[in-house]
């Protein structure tokens, strides 16, 4: 190999390529094996938004990205290991359910590095963990739903009442309150993550009731507003294109800037446990406020002269926006 090298690097030269430093640079262009293990299917819109972004790094030549989809939680640690043992360097997923066994692969696996949405804390040394802190965005589309709704009544439809949902829920509520204190709220869990059927059905029940805006925290309650000609507020990701007369803010969860942290920190050999909560929030462009779009004329001025002004005030550092995990309760009479 050494007697080979002027070779190499003459071909090199010939073919117009920087010859200088030409062994670090094809370290450089190696790409990453990334894999990805997911307890419901990528349209599910939390695991979406992560699947979103792996496949972004994918397009832009920086890694060889592998995943699976629906996999029980029985099954969660055998397809771990799976991908462990394939020499996978970087591997995402949720944790929530499956956390003692998530964490004992992590232990047997000490050179691969793991970043994993989970309630719990960082493991060293390579088991980071991630949510959706996306509070910020949550209360400026509850100020957006406050200042819609004509009946005073908004329906909220969630998966479980856990922590990650309840703060949004709550960021939610307590923005609609501040451009509306006259609303009520009914809250409903469907104790599923992904039931768009049950979804739909709890939103019709809300609708029967008297709310006009709803609260989508799970696929199905947009389609039950779209057919009953109400309004929802999306969650995570941001549907108006498929329901432009229906949706008209939504709270953006953006996780390239998790996933690219950790990609780089794998490519520079500095990958360490942390955990990646904050790099959710606005001012690391982790979340957002997604356009009002089709509803930006349609949406009060005095209402978005609000937001805009409360979106400001959250980026400056002035005003933080309070993470309530308690379980959420109506308050429709």
């Amino acid at each position: 190999m050494i007697r080979r090298l002027p070779l190499v690097i003459a071909m090199a030269a010939a073919a117009g390529l920087a010859v200088v430093g030409l062994p670090s640079m094809a370290w450089a262009q190696a790409k990453l094996k990334v894999a990805a293990v997911y307890t419901v299917p990528f349209e599910q819109q939390w695991v979406g938004r992560i699947h979103k972004a792996l496949k972004a790094a994918e397009a832009r030549g920086e890694i060889e990205y592998k995943a699976t989809e629906n996999v029980a939680n029985a099954d969660y640690e055998r397809v771990m290991r799976e991908y462990a043992t394939s020499g996978n360097q970087l591997i995402f997923g949720e944790a929530f359910a499956v956390e003692a066994a998530a964490r004992k692969v992590a232990k047997d696996f000490p050179k691969t590095n793991f970043v994993l949405g989970s309630s719990g804390k960082p493991q060293a040394p390579n088991f980071s963990v991630f949510d959706n802190y996306i509070q910020e965005p949550a209360y400026l589309s509850g100020m957006v739903a406050g200042g819609m709704t004509k009946s005073n009544k908004i329906g909220m439809v969630g998966g479980f009442p856990i922590p990650e949902v309840n703060r949004l829920m709550n960021a939610f509520m307590a923005g609609a309150r501040e451009t509306n204190p006259k609303v009520e709220f009914s809250v409903s869990f469907i104790n599923s993550w992904f039931d768009p059927p049950k979804a739909k059905e709890a939103a019709f029940a809300m609708i029967d009731k008297g709310s006009d805006v709803l609260y989508a925290e799970r696929f199905g309650v947009s389609d039950a507003a779209k057919e009953k000609g109400k309004l929802a507020i999306g969650n995570v990701i941001d549907p108006q294109a498929q329901y432009p007369d229906t949706v008209v803010a939504s709270a953006l969860w953006n996780f390239e800037p998790s996933a690219d942290r950790a990609i780089k920190l794998v490519k520079e050999g500095k990958f360490t446990a942390e955990d990646y909560g904050q790099y959710s929030m606005m001012k690391f462009k982790g979340s957002e406020l997604a356009p009002l779009g089709t509803f930006a004329s349609k949406v009060p001025a005095a209402i978005v002269s609000k937001v805009n002004a409360k979106q400001a005030d959250i980026l400056a550092g002035k005003v933080t926006v309070k993470v309530d995990d308690g379980q959420p309760k109506s308050t429709a009479k």
